[in-house]
């Protein structure tokens, strides 16, 4: 369990609430239905074949039966199953603003469920660092919906190697029909572009990226000891050496161009967030961008 209490798990589920609400209503009112689409195609009635007509469409059992040529009609099938597959691994207790990249992590799954909620779809859950945390199947409903947040906000993270892979092959095993699925991590465990890959063709995946300035460039402040949150390994780093800072910026450059490259490879739409900047701007983006791209 977490260090929170009772108490302050609910307080925080109500303050996400209460965000989460006011911004679907004011922000994504029908953006979110226009840019994930349903499982397919859903019956919706037969009717009298007209000229113009695909004859592909004819209904030949009915049209045996009476005598006349009917057609059967489809409609999109609009209702989502939507899961989330959340990193709880303690890299993403970090974060060197007002927040940690777990808290962010939180919040746009958050906001992202309630817009599923208000559509009417199913929401599920997988954690995972290592191996499979907590998996809770889709289901419809508000209270549902709140029970999968505060999983979310009373989460203990986990300090050990992550193994996005397991979460993903787990996820294919359970979620046989096609989903809208949110993998939500900071990556830092590398990209595991198989796997990615697997369940982007079974499913309709975005992978939202959680960093923090500090994992992208070091200030100068001196010698610092700095902690491996997920081995514990500690290093002393002189943050004074120009070459130093340059080091690990051009790495963290290199990381992050590598995650993107790969993502995009495989058809997987990237979602990227930060502790420091307002996500809803990311969310804006992301939207624009599926939207513009069915049209």
């Amino acid at each position: 369990m977490s260090s929170l209490s009772v108490a302050e798990i609910l307080n925080k589920v109500q303050r996400i609430q209460i965000v989460a609400n006011r911004t679907v209503n004011d922000l994504f009112a029908g953006q979110y239905k226009s840019v994930f689409r349903g499982r397919g195609m859903e019956f919706d009635e037969v009717r009298h074949y007209q000229p113009g007509d695909d004859i592909r469409s004819i209904d030949w059992n009915v049209t045996a039966r009476t005598g006349d040529c009917f057609i059967k009609r489809f409609s999109e099938e609009r209702e989502l199953t939507v899961l989330f597959v959340v990193d709880v691994s303690a890299s993403g207790l970090f974060g060197s603003t007002h927040q940690s990249k777990l808290n962010v992590a939180v919040e746009i799954a958050a906001l992202l469920m309630f817009s599923a909620l208000k559509n009417n779809d199913k929401v599920g859950l997988v954690t995972y660092c290592d191996e499979v945390v907590e998996f809770i199947p889709p289901r419809k409903g508000k209270a549902h919906t709140l029970r999968l947040i505060r999983q979310l906000v009373d989460v203990d993270p986990i300090a050990r190697p992550t193994r996005m892979e397991v979460a993903l092959e787990f996820l294919n095993r359970v979620q046989k029909r096609r989903a809208v699925v949110f993998v939500i991590s900071d990556f830092l465990g590398g990209t595991p572009r198989r796997a990615l890959a697997a369940a982007n063709r079974r499913h309709d995946l975005t992978a939202i990226t959680v960093e923090d300035r500090r994992e992208l460039e070091l200030p100068d402040v001196g010698l610092v000891h700095l902690r491996d949150a997920e081995t514990g390994e500690l290093v002393e780093v002189d943050t004074r050496d120009r070459r130093v800072r340059q080091t690990f910026r051009d790495q963290a450059a290199r990381r992050r161009q590598t995650l993107a490259t790969s993502l995009s490879r495989i058809g997987v739409d990237q979602l990227p967030v930060d502790t420091e900047h307002d996500y809803l701007i990311s969310l804006r983006r992301f939207f624009h961008m599926r939207q513009q791209r069915f049209r």
